[in-house]
Parts: C-alpha cells; structure tokens; sequence
C-alpha cells in the first residue's frame, strides 16, 4: 500500500515512530505534530495547532535537546535506503535549495545564503524514485520512493584573503554531492542505483565516488575539461567532432522570464578518459572510461536567448541511438527534485515559519521536508501507475464514499488517475479534457478539504 496517501495519523506513525529522540514521550510528540502538520500544511505551527495546550507542547517539543535535523529525519530516511535495496533501479536525484529566512528579523544564528545578505539554510536533497516503466519519448516513469539523504546547512561567509592552499585544504561546500553514496555504501547486488544531477556536482571527487561505490551516474558538465589523451585536447571539442546520433524533442519547463516550450536537439556521443587535477598532494588519477552525450538545440525559436545545450558525463552505455536517448530520458528526470524543493516551500510552507532559533528551526524543517513528499507522491502516482488503485485501497471507503457523494463515480471506476483528478476538484481543478493531470497545489488543497469533510462526518456520526 502507498502510505504516503493514507490518513495524517498513519502516514506520521509510518515516517517518524521509529525516531530515536531519548524518550519515547517525545517520539510520541513528534508523531502527533507531524499528524497536524500533515492534516494543515503551510510551515506555521500556530496555523496546525489552534488549542494553546498543544501549540506551547511543540514548541517545548523543539527546543529541547537531542530534537534536531538528524534525529527528526533519520527514520524517513533509513526507511527510503531499505526499499532502495530492493532489487530494481532507482534514480538518486540530488540539488540544493535555499530557505531564506531573511524576513524573520528575530530569528537568531541563521547562516549568509546567496549573495551573501540572506539569511537562513542550504538544504541539499536526494530523492530517490523507483523506475518502473519508460515512454515512448524514452523518459523514466514511476513512483516517488523518498528521500535518500538531505542535509540542512547554515552556511558562514567564505574567510577573505584566503590563500589557495588554506582553501584547498578545509571544508568545501563541494563536499556535499554524493555524500549520500558514502553513507548508504554502494548497491547491493540485483538493484542499481543511478545518480542524477546538474553542473554543480561536476567535480572530480563526485565521480571518482560514485565509481568507487559502484554507482551509476548522469552528470551535467560544467567545465571542459582536459582530456587524458596526451595530447592536450578537451572535452566539448572531442564531442563537438562525433558523429550525429539522431534529432530528438525535449520538453523545457517554465522558467522566470522563460515560458515552457518543446526544443528540438541534436545527440552526439563518445566515450573517453578525463584528466585528473592537482589537489594537495600532487595530481589525481584520471577518470576513466566516462560517456559524454551533448545535446543542442538546433533551430531555436526568436526571443530564447540561451538555446538548450546539455553535456551530460555517465557510466552508462550511450553509443548508440537508444542508449542516448535515455542518458537524456534520465537527465530530464532532474525536474523531480526541482518540483520537490517547490512544494516543500509553496505547498508545505516551510519558509513561514516564525521560530526564533535556528536549531529550533531544523527539526521543523525535517518535520515538514517529509510532509513535502506526501504532496508531491501524488502527482506522481496518477503519472506512474494512472490504472492502478492503491490510492482508493490507501484512502479507505470512508473518503471514496465522500468523493462519490460529491462527484459521482467516474468512468474506470476509482484507480489512482480518476482519484487524484477527483480531489483536485476540490481544491479548484477544472478537470476539462484539455486540462491534463492536476499540480500538486490544487491536489493538496483538494486533498486538505477531504480530510476535514472526513472528520466533519465523523463528528456529525459521533
């Protein structure tokens, strides 16, 4: 059964009953906060808890000792890794995002975010996705599994007049991506774990990681880097020089200032070894037998100022048609992060809040990093398995009756699709057939009113 659609109480038992907090009094406190959280999403924990007797517990609840980020998430996160050892293939999609709290002039002992006059957390996330099926446009489908690891950050100002060896030689922020590959270990046999992010992560050390760890991996390129060829050429050249695979389409979310629209790329592809840099000690061994697949755009439309151009490095196979394609097909699936980050500040509302500490801030925001799954799952679902009917079985016949009551039974009867359009209807989705499948914000509002139509009932039944 999917858990993340069953009612709060459960879902909250489920992510967070195992939590190793010192006392089960205060596993018990998380639970229920969690549950409210869950049932009234919007980051503020006055706006979760109306009676003062429970408000002032949680706000105990947070600033004791013991209750931080670490301790809050771990059980979520442990339980993702277990079914990540499953036999199959999962995506570790991973990114960073910023929660700023500049606004919140009381709150203390925030870290410099940005340019440097924010304040708040880097948040850096991997999810995990579990893929099951493939499109016709060879791009992954399949369920959101949860998150494999996220560290919260405050970050302090870069020391000035730093000498390169002082930088080269303390704690980089670079250090972050694939940090959760060496803390989960590499994949036990019968089950693949393929690694996904963007240019940021294009560091030696990344790589050499994941191959040390036996894992997969789709890296967008930031630098051009030299090959180990000995003869001095470099990375984009070598690609630029290969023969064309194939044309191909790729969709491109709406950006600021970028409205969605439909790229038409070509694909080239070589496989080679990449020079290792100095590092304090001398230089590194290089990189061997690295996939290199370039996408561009070819006739760009008039207006878009930067054309789409992608240079993905991978362990996978990519020297054929298909086999490109995919190497795409994985990289595309990088919005699932992005839409993730999205619904963890807009939907669970977790920049709202109004905690006057930082460390009384971190286990909320684990708290409601874990509820932002239960958002996004949804969408999710009705994309990966539209026929099957784990939401209605996860729902309960109590809310299927409420949503017939309202709506009537829909063509197909109740499988995940017809459910999830259903609540979205609640919360304002139209549900036209030129409509498509609903975001997650209509979802979670139609799914919040469900909840508390469900309870009215209950009252009202006695």
């Amino acid at each position: 059964m999917n858990t993340f659609l069953s009612m709060p109480a459960q879902w909250a038992q489920t992510q967070f009953g195992f939590a190793q907090l010192g006392d089960k009094r205060r596993t018990d406190r998380l639970i229920n906060i969690a549950t409210h959280l869950a049932s009234n999403p919007g980051g503020t924990l006055p706006q979760a808890f109306p009676q003062w007797k429970e408000l002032k517990a949680a706000y105990r609840f947070f600033n004791q000792k013991g209750v931080n980020f670490e301790s809050v998430i771990e059980p979520h996160l442990e339980s993702t890794r277990q079914i990540c050892r499953e036999p199959g293939e999962y995506l570790l999609i991973e990114d960073t995002s910023l929660l700023d709290y500049s606004k919140h002039s009381a709150t203390q002992h925030l870290g410099v975010i940005g340019d440097g006059c924010g304040r708040g957390f880097e948040l850096h996330s991997t999810l995990a996705m579990r893929v099951e099926s493939w499109t016709l446009e060879q791009r992954p489908e399949g369920p959101l599994v949860g998150i494999f690891d996220q560290q919260c950050y405050t970050p302090r100002p870069i020391p000035k007049n730093e000498s390169r060896h002082e930088r080269l030689s303390r704690p980089r922020k670079s250090q972050k991506w694939a940090q959760s590959i060496k803390s989960a270990g590499a994949p036990p046999k019968g089950c693949r774990w393929i690694y996904i992010a963007d240019r940021e992560s294009d560091i030696y050390e990344t790589i050499d990681d994941l191959q040390t760890y036996s894992t997969d991996f789709v890296i967008r390129s930031c630098q051009d880097r030299r090959l180990a060829d000995g003869q001095k050429s470099h990375l984009r050249q070598k690609v630029a020089q290969a023969p064309l695979l194939g044309r191909a389409t790729v969709e491109l979310r709406a950006r600021p200032g970028q409205p969605a629209r439909t790229a038409i790329v070509e694909i080239r592809s070589v496989r080679v070894d990449l020079d290792g840099p100095w590092r304090p000690g001398g230089l590194q061994p290089p990189l061997k037998n690295i996939g290199v697949v370039e996408v561009r755009e070819v006739d760009a439309p008039a207006g878009v100022k930067e054309p789409l151009h992608w240079v993905l490095l991978t362990s996978l196979p990519c020297a054929t048609w298909a086999q490109a394609q995919r190497i795409v097909g994985y990289y595309a699936a990088r919005w699932l992060v992005e839409e993730y980050h999205k619904a963890l500040k807009s939907g669970a509302g977790v920049e709202d809040s109004q905690l006057q500490c930082a460390s009384r801030l971190e286990p909320l925001i684990a708290v409601l990093a874990v509820v932002a799954t239960r958002l996004l799952s949804t969408k999710l679902l009705a994309r990966s398995r539209p026929d099957s009917y784990e939401a209605a079985d996860s729902l309960g016949p109590e809310m299927i009756e409420i949503l017939e009551k309202r709506f009537g039974k829909p063509k197909g009867g109740w499988n995940n699709r017809n459910v999830l359009i259903t609540m979205a209807r609640l919360g304002g989705f139209p549900a036209r057939k030129s409509d498509g499948l609903p975001g997650w914000i209509t979802i979670w509002r139609g799914w919040h009113r469900l909840m508390w139509m469900c309870e009215g009932v209950q009252l009202i039944s006695g």
